[in-house]
């Protein structure tokens, strides 16, 4: 079996549970305040060990006690974070999320020391052929393009999950095994030339497809959508290092965002 390599962000999320989402120029009274791990990097090597694959994280925090205690609380459930780095002089990554009634959110992200990786981190994957390579674009993109010709250098597979979307250039469409977009990037994605065939396509509550397979959501009432696209990303990375066919990979997927929308935040504990 093979191993998850994730390349990608770590923040802390500020979470603000209010009875709706305010519209520009509105202010709403939120209801509590409470501060808990995110990143699309650490939420998806979260969930990848959660599903049982070996799952190494590449990355940077800040100093200071927030980033110590996250990678401290991500080792403690599964995942190896050696290949993340201390940053100096620089705050760890925060995002501050509102989650209405409904379980819809609004994010803004503050990169912080996710900005500062680079080369150096691309070193520290250690990737094999037997690797599956998991990224996202909140780290710099020189950085994700430059794993990606490492990945390809060695064999490994590439997963991309092109989140905050943003115009790619060919070269890194080109050199992954699959992106895996929700249907809004997928139709961003269908004007690039892009070989949907290669595309890992979600739809909240709806089907999951990949080329021709396609697979039903499962039906629940979500508590907070916060983080269930990394949960299927995390798991889809896993199931197909162990081996999984596209059905067997998508389902594993389907069940683990199924499984985060049912609790508060991208990942199931809190600072």
């Amino acid at each position: 079996m093979g191993d998850v390599v994730v390349l990608g962000s770590l923040n802390v999320d500020v979470v603000v549970r209010a009875p709706r989402l305010p519209t520009p120029g509105q202010t709403v009274v939120g209801a509590h305040v409470e501060r808990r791990p995110g990143g699309k990097g650490a939420n998806q090597a979260a969930a990848a060990a959660r599903a049982g694959a070996h799952t190494r994280l590449v990355g940077c925090v800040g100093e200071g006690d927030e980033g110590r205690s996250y990678l401290t609380a991500l080792a403690q459930r599964g995942v190896d974070v050696s290949g993340v780095r201390v940053a100096v002089d620089v705050a760890s990554g925060h995002a501050f999320v509102t989650v209405d009634d409904a379980g819809e959110n609004t994010i803004v992200v503050v990169p912080g020391a996710n900005d500062h990786v680079g080369r150096r981190d691309v070193d520290a994957l250690r990737l094999s052929a037997v690797d599956v390579l998991l990224l996202q674009l909140e780290v710099p993109l020189d950085t994700v393009l430059d794993a990606v010709r490492r990945a390809r250098s060695v064999g490994s597979a590439v997963l991309l999950n092109p989140s905050p979307y943003r115009h790619l250039e060919d070269e890194l469409l080109d050199a992954c095994d699959a992106l895996i977009v929700n249907a809004v990037e997928a139709d961003q994605l269908r004007g690039t030339g892009f070989d949907m065939s290669r595309a890992v396509i979600t739809a909240g509550s709806g089907d999951v497809r990949w080329g021709d397979v396609v697979v039903p959501a499962d039906r629940v009432d979500p508590v907070d959508t916060t983080g269930a696209g990394d949960a299927f990303a995390g798991a889809l990375a896993a199931a197909l290092a162990g081996g999984a066919d596209r059905r067997t990979a998508l389902a594993a997927g389907v069940r683990a965002g199924a499984t985060a929308v049912q609790h508060v935040g991208a990942q199931d504990w809190r600072f």
